[in-house]
């Protein structure tokens, strides 16, 4: 496996980027994007190497070669005896529980943590190394031992932190007769076991509800993970069941289960067909619509086009907001609407044309400030500090290398901002910000303004 170390690498990269898990078509597809591979040799490196599990989608009905799941996989583990003072030296990261959660209240204030916060200290890098996951961001370090290693989550460990009565009767609180005083998690067990027939019509939680996540947070888990603990219970789940791993599935033939790499649909939106003069018509390589910007939905089968797409838009444009308004509002985040895939489709970045190119999009990136609020780059923030690069500046690195991490000043500390986790990071306190790039909102109005002009 060693002539395919950076193929493995890049592939966990990607999984643990993707919430620890993705289709087997689509981590190929991801994978072609930076390293070319044939089918043959991905088939092999998922197979038979360690780090990768490969599991049947059951919500899936189609035959067992295109349904197939990816999921990250690693023996290390978090020391159990450190915080005891126990342990010196192991084979096992020595680290604060709570700074995995992503919520140590002492490292965040002046009182320093007694327990370690460094992923890469003499210890844990010799560690990291030997499983050669030292080149792993620390986020994606952290999701990859949330769902693998079971002292990280003790309580939760499945089936048992899912309400069965929840999943019972009916009603809003099926037959828990505890109702909002329930210590359990009310999710569907079904979505958590990967073989809920409902998808987003299901009558149960495929999400952690308000109470849940207060429950969670006394725990010491930060609202990321919270977020993302759902995917983690599928992922637990999929490594814990004895019929999951496809190494009991040997009878399968082997090429039945290998992915069919579908041609990319057209995501990009044709400048000329807005401004009513795309000469190609239907021959265009290019989405016609008549807004530098499409939001759609996946119904299992085609991409629909979503409703109040200016409303979802204007939500989208603002750093502050995780969901779009409205009943069945569309996580941002996730790119999800319930538990459907949505995409954004748009014009070329404003950075690849001329200034007189008009509707094209003009993407603003932001940091998350000291009290809550989203600082745009090169603006200045409430002590009129401005960073060294500004959007435009990042928006051409980033169209560059999507994987790059790039270096900007404020004042005279400098951090190391990473695209493929969108986190600004402080080499000298070990502390984090998150990042995010968005567009520059423009009404349907605006457009037809500039289309007049």
């Amino acid at each position: 496996m060693s002539n395919y170390a950076g193929v493995i690498h890049h592939a966990t990269s990607i999984l643990c980027s993707n919430k620890g898990s993705l289709d087997l078509q689509q981590l190929h597809r991801k994978i072609l994007q930076r390293v070319e591979i044939t089918e043959d040799d991905f088939w092999y490196i998922v197979k038979k190497c360690s780090r990768f599990v490969v599991v049947r989608n059951r919500e899936r009905t189609d035959e067992w070669g295109t349904d197939c799941v990816v999921v990250a996989k690693t023996s290390l583990r978090l020391c159990r005896n450190y915080t005891k003072d126990g342990c010196r030296d192991c084979q096992e990261l020595h680290l604060c529980k709570y700074f995995v959660y992503g919520n140590c209240r002492y490292g965040k204030g002046r009182k320093q943590c007694k327990f370690s916060h460094d992923v890469f200290s003499e210890h844990n890098y010799r560690l990291l190394r030997d499983c050669t996951l030292h080149e792993l961001h620390e986020d994606e370090l952290f999701l990859l031992l949330l769902q693998n290693d079971p002292s990280l989550l003790p309580e939760y460990s499945l089936p048992r932190e899912v309400c069965s009565h929840y999943n019972k009767g009916s009603g809003p609180h099926g037959a828990c007769t505890f109702r909002e005083g329930c210590t359990k998690m009310h999710m569907c067990m079904h979505f958590v076991q990967g073989d809920c027939m409902f998808g987003p019509k299901c009558k149960r939680q495929h999400v952690v509800d308000e109470h849940g996540r207060r429950m969670l947070e006394e725990k010491g888990l930060s609202g990321d993970i919270i977020h993302d603990l759902p995917f983690i219970y599928q992922n637990l789940y999929r490594l814990s069941t004895p019929i999951a791993p496809y190494a009991v599935r040997e009878h399968v033939p082997e090429p039945v289960c290998r992915p069919v790499i579908h041609k990319e649909e057209k995501k990009e939106i044709c400048l000329h067909f807005i401004r009513r003069n795309c000469r190609f018509q239907d021959q265009c390589i290019r989405v016609h619509f008549n807004l530098p910007y499409k939001w759609e939905v996946f119904d299992g089968n085609s991409w629909k086009d979503l409703r109040h797409t200016e409303d979802i838009e204007r939500a989208f444009c603002d750093p502050r907001n995780t969901h779009s308004p409205g009943s069945r509002p569309v996580d941002f985040l996730t790119m999800t609407r319930e538990s459907d895939p949505v995409r954004r489709l748009s014009t070329v970045s404003s950075i690849t044309k001329p200034a007189h190119y008009i509707l094209t999009t003009e993407w603003l990136w932001y940091y998350k400030g000291d009290h809550q609020n989203w600082i745009e780059y090169g603006r200045p923030d409430d002590k009129q500090r401005t960073t060294s690069l500004t959007s435009r500046e990042l928006e051409e690195a980033y169209l560059a290398n999507r994987s790059a991490d790039v270096t900007v000043m404020k004042g005279h500390r400098h951090y190391y901002l990473s695209f493929q986790d969108m986190y600004q990071r402080n080499p000298k306190h070990n502390t984090k910000r998150r990042v995010r790039r968005r567009p520059r909102f423009i009404s349907i109005r605006e457009v037809e303004d500039k289309i007049s002009r």
